[in-house]
């Protein structure tokens, strides 16, 4: 569960390659700082895209707001830029009149670029388009949120890094990927975190 119901942060840009690169590495910083470091790639990847169509395609300018936004479970990340116009998804496909499949131009197929959407489509939950009316519009998608762990997991991260990292480095104890030190051969349940109640007279 996640320990805060809802954190928030915006930054606001011109659209330019250089600047880009400047709020992925912030957002990312933000993801990590907030524990969502499993989301950082997808988030980054999805927001490249939503950048990328800013600075090729909005007018008269390139400028917008990139917004992150965790409620309980889920995580939107949205762009707003001062282009009304919406944004149009290439299919790689389309149907005719009579429902018949169409293939498009084999160069257009081979294209690199106009895929945008299709993968902030892929890499995320769900995605839209909000229009502002001559303000511009915006353009979200969301991730689901994973579950941080509770104390019982902290704890045991911190003493297998203590013991990969501290006085048993290089004595014969060597690192599996995804392996801690100290796990056991078959699962246990995590011990109960409630504390027991003494019964007796204070004083």
């Amino acid at each position: 569960m996640i320990s805060e119901p809802s954190r928030y942060y915006a930054v606001e840009l011109q659209a330019l390659p250089s600047r880009i690169g400047q709020v992925r590495r912030i957002i990312s910083a933000h993801l990590r700082h907030w524990q969502l470091d499993a989301l950082v790639d997808q988030a980054v990847l999805g927001l490249t895209e939503l950048l990328t169509n800013v600075h090729r395609h909005a007018q008269p300018d390139k400028g917008c707001k990139v917004e992150i936004e965790l409620l309980l479970d889920r995580l939107t990340v949205s762009v707003r830029d001062h282009d009304p116009r919406l944004p149009e998804v290439r299919r790689p496909d389309a149907l005719d009149a009579s429902g018949a499949l169409v293939p498009v131009d084999d160069l257009d197929a081979l294209a690199t670029s106009g895929r945008g959407l299709g993968i902030v489509g892929a890499v995320s939950e769900s995605w839209g388009v909000r229009p502002c009316g001559a303000d511009g519009k915006v353009v979200w998608f969301t991730l689901t949120a994973p579950a941080l762990g509770g104390p019982v997991d902290e704890c045991a991260r911190a003493v297998y890094e203590a013991a990969a990292e501290g006085l048993f480095a290089g004595v014969g104890y060597s690192r599996l990927p995804g392996v801690p030190l100290s796990a056991p051969a078959e699962p246990t349940p995590a011990p109960s975190l409630a504390r027991p109640v003494l019964a007796g007279r204070a004083g």
